[in-house]
């Protein structure tokens, strides 16, 4: 019999950064290794991964980290992770690891320990197993996976949806899922995001009708935006386009070469002649396709709208497509977008967050796979917390009782020993690591403060040049502000801060002497003046003095 522990470094009461761990006895499988992309509340931020120091503590117990899909909520952090833990094996199908491959060039990391795995293929880790399971998503290549234990199966379903129109990689192979139920499942770990919609996701995550629709009313052209890693959707899209004489053009570097190994690996199934080139880019009937790869949501679009491309400029005929509908946490910056373009004169489209959806498990969805999996323990995962206790409700529904249905949040463990939850009350230490542009480290709550300071209220820098001999002053003190006051229009502010510098500073200058506490004048100008600035104007801003000797 086994002690298992099973929490979350990330994804419980968020959407994305979706890291869970279990631990069976002394072996630690990782399902997950996600990032999230900022709000904006984090200014200068891109996005954020999971804090791993409990797998850099446990790095020899770690048997590897187990990815489901191509998606960044589910893989994106994996080039950091292997920025401190170089030798972690990293599990994942062949299109999964392409992704992973494609970001670990953009870092310029070369060294990865990638295994390539296969569905149905179970892989065997001393008296563990594991067992990956083909399940629908908007990308191929999607899995579900099944840890084996003495006490029964760990099941944690990654992104899925139950949709019998689908084919190849996309298809979820019930039959195993039902195999999987009969042996005995321990605990199931199910996706959350969309537990509080009836029915199931299926037929609504498919739009090719909205697409044809699109494509026969708008007889001019079109810029198309797509998520680079949703094949499902680039399929649709060329699929309808097929039916058309329209070419399409494919902008961005990263986005080509997506769509070309794809094309070349059989996951899209697209008529290279549709394709053209920057030629055709101002033709009556193009469609172009445009993408945001890691930035922030619209960001290419927005970039075009301002006028900033420099091959796309948005004419009055033109159609703005948005193929995505909106999601938690972007629906302000898509009506934006949709009245910038508006503005210009063009049409915008967008699918509709309520008729539209994601490939993501919906109420009636849930209820088959946990039909299918019949779980002794149940833990909804990956969503809000409302997602999560809707999903609770559906197994409470079902019959599962109540004291067997998980609600955790990041850090918290859950602990069976001998099949048995615990109740244990241990928590893991977890956090976020903020990733601002290429650097590998943690921002930090200490620049974040700094700017949010600067941009809520400048800063002021005061200049001063003693005279390195005698510590008079022989230049100075002057006064540059940005983001503060109006320059021109506050003079007599302007004037009162120099004469305060000044006198602060030769206050703490004795004459002739080889010394100077520079560190003691910096503090006591910046008390002063703080004090000083807010009397007048109620604002703090940051304030720098700089002191040189010549």
């Amino acid at each position: 019999m086994s002690k298992i522990k099973i929490f979350s470094l990330g994804g419980l009461n968020e959407n994305g950064k979706n890291m869970y761990v279990v631990k069976v006895d002394q072996d630690i499988f990782v399902f997950d290794a996600g990032l999230k992309y900022d709000n904006d509340l984090n200014l200068g931020i891109d996005y954020m991964i999971p804090n791993f120091d409990y797998l850099i503590k446990n790095n020899k117990k770690v048997k590897g980290i187990f990815l489901t899909h191509g998606h960044d909520g589910n893989m994106g952090a994996v080039p950091d992770i292997l920025e401190k833990l170089p030798t972690i094996p990293i599990y994942g199908t062949k299109l999964t690891l392409e992704m992973v491959k494609k970001d670990l060039t953009q870092e310029q990391l070369n060294h990865a320990n990638l295994k390539e795995i296969k569905p149905h293929y179970k892989m065997e880790f001393g008296k563990n197993a594991i067992f990956p399971i083909s399940v629908t998503h908007s990308i191929p290549d999607a899995l579900c996976y099944v840890l084996y234990t003495e006490d029964g199966a760990i099941v944690y379903t990654g992104d899925f949806v139950f949709d019998s129109t689908v084919k190849g990689a996309y298809k979820t192979d019930i039959g195993k899922l039902a195999y999987v139920g009969k042996q005995g499942v321990l605990c199931l770990l199910a996706e959350s995001m969309y537990a509080e919609k009836k029915g199931h996701t299926s037929p609504n995550n498919r739009v090719a009708d909205f697409i044809r629709e699109v494509l026969h009313k708008s007889e001019n052209r079109i810029i198309a935006t797509i998520f680079p890693a949703h094949f499902y959707r680039i399929q649709e899209l060329f699929d309808e386009i097929s039916k058309t004489h329209r070419k399409v053009v494919i902008m961005g570097k990263n986005l080509q070469d997506t769509i070309h190994k794809a094309i070349e690996e059989g996951y899209l199934d697209i008529q290279k002649n549709r394709i053209g080139s920057l030629t055709d880019i101002e033709q009556k009937e193009v469609i172009i396709l445009i993408s945001d790869e890691k930035e922030k949501p619209f960001a290419n679009l927005e970039r075009i709208i301002k006028g900033y491309d420099k091959y796309i400029k948005i004419k009055e005929t033109d159609t703005i497509f948005i193929t995505e509908p909106s999601y938690a946490g972007i629906e302000k910056r898509m009506a934006v977008v949709m009245d910038e373009i508006a503005m210009l004169g063009a049409s915008a489209v967008s699918l509709s967050s309520k008729k539209h959806l994601l490939h993501h498990a919906s109420r009636e969805d849930l209820m088959l796979m946990i039909n299918l999996m019949n779980p002794k323990y149940y833990f909804p995962v990956k969503g809000e917390y409302r997602n999560q206790y809707a999903n609770a409700e559906i197994a409470e529904e079902l019959g599962i009782p109540k004291e067997n249905i998980i609600l955790k949040q990041n850090g918290d463990v859950v602990e069976f020993i001998d099949g048995k939850n615990t109740n244990s009350t241990e928590h893991i230490e977890v956090d976020e690591i903020l990733i601002d542009g290429n650097s590998q480290g943690d921002i930090g709550n200490l620049v974040l403060k700094d700017r949010e300071m600067l941009g809520e209220n400048g800063i002021v820098i005061i200049s001063c040049t003693l005279d390195h001999k005698s510590k008079e002053i022989i230049g100075g003190p002057e006064i540059l502000t940005r983001g503060f006051v109006y320059v021109k229009e506050n003079q007599d502010l302007l004037e009162e801060t120099k004469r305060l510098s000044k006198e602060t500073i030769m206050e703490n200058i004795e004459i002739n002497t080889t010394r100077v506490d520079y560190s003691k004048i910096k503090n006591e100008v910046r008390d002063k003046l703080g004090k000083f600035f807010y009397k007048e104007t109620e604002a703090k801003p940051m304030i720098i003095t700089v002191i040189q000797e010549v």
